[in-house]
């Protein structure tokens, strides 16, 4: 690493816990408010030490207008505060918090996400994420949706459902029976789907002298990019991610790119073995170390947490070089590709 002013690197991370069901309300205040305290009290800091603010969240998952609004309640009134929101995964809100300090804007920043998965009917919900005039009307959901995906890479012979349930069970689990499983969503079992799960995130970033100051070994971010693929599902080969690809090559990775780990958004086991391939990963880096989306899919969370749990690897000392991934949209739609850097690397 370079002693440079607009190096930035992660330096807080928490997260709520997972649970399928929360009794509070959809804008996600009961939530934040001990995630944000959590961080204060890790980094010695108070809300006045944040230059900016940016989150993750969906008024379609809340089911009301403006529900990011309400959420700025777990900040407080006082100081006033430069705010701003993204309508999906934080991931995204972080990547605008990376460029708001780039430009020199700020040298400090909070990114939280949260979603309430547990208000409605999920594989529903998303149905809306669809073409509106096309596809949604016909309310193919979540579950179905991937399941298309799924039956197409079982077909070319790309993976095996064996291949699948080996990611749900990792390196403890028994594959033979996860795979005498009834099945959810042919060729989906419910071991193959990410659970539902009310939770939140949040993520400190810093610049240069203020991120040491702040964290013993901070992580720092050293490529972030984001690609989109067509909305339109007949358009695209579902059993590849063109998208991830791209943001992957255009942070640097490839043949000669060493992980220690890699937390990858998955919220189903075959589109970890579409991400893996797709990024170029070797076989010596691990995968999921937290559990990944598989154990704990908090809806506009998820992807900050894997840049989360990255960076809290390198801020540990358990890792020297990660990478993280977050996904939005349906059948892997649209990725974001994180590199991750002790300051050793």
């Amino acid at each position: 690493m370079t002693d440079n002013a607009t190096d930035i690197a992660v330096v807080g991370f928490t997260h709520a816990p997972h649970v399928p069901e929360t009794t509070g309300t959809t804008n996600g205040v009961e939530m934040l408010v001990p995630c944000f305290q959590q961080l204060y009290d890790r980094l010695g800091i108070t809300k006045s030490d944040i230059d900016f603010w940016c989150s993750g969240s969906s008024d379609f998952l809340a089911g009301r207008a403006f529900s990011f609004i309400s959420a700025v309640d777990a900040i407080g009134a006082v100081p006033p505060i430069n705010e701003s929101h993204v309508e999906m995964d934080a991931a995204w809100a972080l990547y605008e918090a990376w460029v708001k300090l780039r430009s020199g804007q700020a040298k400090t920043a909070l990114i939280y996400g949260f979603g309430k998965s547990s208000a409605g009917t999920l594989r529903q919900v998303l149905t809306m994420q669809l073409d509106p005039y096309l596809v949604a009307p016909l309310w193919p959901d979540a579950l179905s949706i991937a399941g298309l995906q799924a039956r197409a890479g079982l077909d070319a012979g790309r993976w095996t459902e064996r291949d699948m349930a080996a990611v749900a069970a990792g390196s403890a689990g028994n594959v033979d029976s996860l795979l005498s499983e009834p099945y959810v969503a042919d060729p989906l079992r419910a071991h193959d789907v990410a659970p539902i799960t009310d939770g939140a995130a949040a993520v400190v970033l810093a610049v240069g002298d203020r991120a040491r100051e702040l964290c013993e070994r901070p992580a720092w971010i050293t490529g972030m990019a984001h690609r989109v693929d067509t909305p339109v599902l007949g358009a695209r080969d579902l059993t590849v991610s063109a998208s991830t690809s791209a943001a992957a090559a255009a942070v640097g990775c490839g043949s000669t790119s060493d992980f220690d780990i890699a937390e990858l958004h998955a919220p189903f086991s075959h589109q970890q073995l579409i991400l893996a391939e797709a990024i170029g990963l070797r076989e010596g880096t691990v995968v999921n170390p937290s559990g990944g989306a598989l154990a704990g899919n908090p809806m506009f969370a998820a992807g900050l947490e894997r840049i989360g749990f990255a960076a809290e690897a390198i801020m540990t000392g358990s890792a020297g070089r990660a990478l993280a991934h977050a996904t939005s949209g349906p059948a892997l739609q649209q990725n974001l590709v994180t590199v991750l850097e002790s300051e050793t690397q």
